[in-house]
């Protein structure tokens, strides 16, 4: 069963007349998509600002009503279900706010009540997320004065309140330091294997995306434009970057780079090539045979950074 599922959804803002200042003509934020989430499954979102992610996300919270298409958790229509599927949906994000006056625990019980839970549940989930987070010695700290990381733990905290099915999670380490951020890494593959917990993930982490997500949906221009694997998206740049620390012969090895037009750069004795993985072992063969020595190699296989990239770098946005 499909945990969560979009059809053919399009949101699409009106023009503007305005009195003073340009007029803005009509925009598609997002364009016909449709995908599914399985019980279980981490799917990241990716794409470059303006791609329609963030609007995606305010509709699939029903934050902002789409102009067209269908909504479903669980197969029960979002639209007519709306306020029994959202005590089953988390949702984080790292510019998410909180009532700054209210007290860490303060802020966590109301949002356990708005989930319906009861209040002794309310309690022991606090202290049981509080404990995960790092943050149950501020549980009495206003929110107001907690630092960026602080506030984006309390909001953590909150998503996995009520054990939900499906959790959304907008940049959700952005703010965190490296070691908090693979804690919430791992929280985060715990719930999916102890719960059977599903996640939407968007990111500009792409090492993060690459450890957590099954799956990934590439948006641009409001559409989606590729739904594969991280691994299989890196692979589609097709080359490698070959890192020589070279004794003898670097002059011949730049030469022979630039003859074969290959993109290169160097940096002391360490010559990088960027070449299709096919022709590695020519290159290497290649470059013996102009007696180039080296007495370092790595070889370097593209990544989803380098996917990703590439994807800003195209005009058309399709690999």
């Amino acid at each position: 069963m499909a945990v969560l599922r979009v059809e053919n959804l399009k949101k699409t803002f009106p023009s503007v007349r305005r009195f003073f200042g340009p007029n803005r003509a009509a925009h598609t934020a997002v364009d016909d998509i449709s995908f599914t989430v399985a019980e279980a499954e981490i799917l990241g979102l990716l794409g470059p600002n303006g791609a329609g992610k963030t609007t995606t996300v305010q509709m699939l919270l029903s934050t902002m009503q789409p102009t067209s298409g269908n909504i479903f958790y669980f197969d029960q229509d979002f639209t007519t279900h709306r306020s029994e599927i959202l005590g089953s949906v988390g949702f984080a994000s790292t510019y998410a706010k909180l009532p700054e006056r209210l007290t860490v625990r303060s802020n966590l019980r109301m949002y356990g009540r708005l989930y319906g839970l009861s209040s002794r549940h309310i309690e022991q989930r606090i202290d049981h997320c509080l404990t995960f987070f790092g943050m149950q010695q501020r549980a009495d700290t206003e929110v107001g004065v907690l630092s960026a990381g602080e506030t984006t733990r309390v909001v953590l905290a909150k998503a996995f309140l009520a054990n939900p099915k499906i959790v959304i999670l907008d940049e959700p380490t952005a703010s965190l330091d490296p070691e908090v951020a693979q804690d919430v890494r791992h929280f985060v593959l715990r719930q999916r294997q102890e719960f059977g917990t599903s996640f939407l993930i968007t990111s500009h982490n792409m090492t993060e995306v690459s450890q957590l997500c099954d799956r990934v949906l590439i948006l641009k221009n409001g559409r989606i434009i590729d739904d594969s694997t991280p691994a299989q998206l890196a692979h589609r740049i097709g080359n490698t970057r070959v890192v020589l620390e070279i004794e003898h012969g670097l002059d011949a090895a730049i030469t022979y780079t630039q003859q074969q037009e290959l993109p290169y750069s160097v940096t002391s004795n360490t010559l990088e090539i960027t070449v299709n993985e096919q022709a590695i072992a020519q290159l290497l063969t290649s470059l013996s045979r102009s007696n180039v020595e080296y007495c370092q190699i790595s070889i370097e296989k593209p990544t989803l950074e380098d996917y990703f990239l590439h994807l800003l770098r195209t005009s058309s946005g399709v690999l």
